[in-house]
């Protein structure tokens, strides 16, 4: 069963993986950290534009996909800016480097890790 996975994906103190392996795979490329990024630019990037679109759907319910046009396309403008920012994609790929080590090193997932 060892000879599955490449060393380095089994290596580690829990077998999980090195700690201090920064490369990525293309999962973690293409899906992991860019939903970092759409969740950081949410919830710290782009409040207010996420507040008025949450705003004017709760308002207008179903007229929502015509009423909020103008509130959607600003909260669309903001992702996209911190989406495609060099500096924020390296912050975000960071975070998600260290929560990686920290699971490899721990064994402990970070949901688990917000209950203790």
């Amino acid at each position: 069963m060892s000879g599955i996975l490449p060393p380095k994906y089994g290596a580690g103190p829990h077998g999980i993986g090195d700690p201090d392996d920064k490369t990525l795979r293309k999962v973690e490329i293409d899906v992991l950290i860019p939903q970092i990024i759409r969740d950081k630019t949410k919830k710290e990037k782009c409040i207010p534009e996420v507040e008025e679109f949450t705003k004017c759907c709760k308002e207008n319910n179903f007229m929502m996909i015509f009423k909020c046009r103008k509130e959607n396309n600003k909260l669309k403008g903001c992702l996209e800016k911190w989406f495609y920012d060099k500096d924020f994609q390296e912050e975000c790929k960071q975070i998600y480097l260290q929560e990686r080590s920290e699971y490899r090193r721990t064994n402990i997932p970070k949901k688990f890790k917000k209950m203790q």
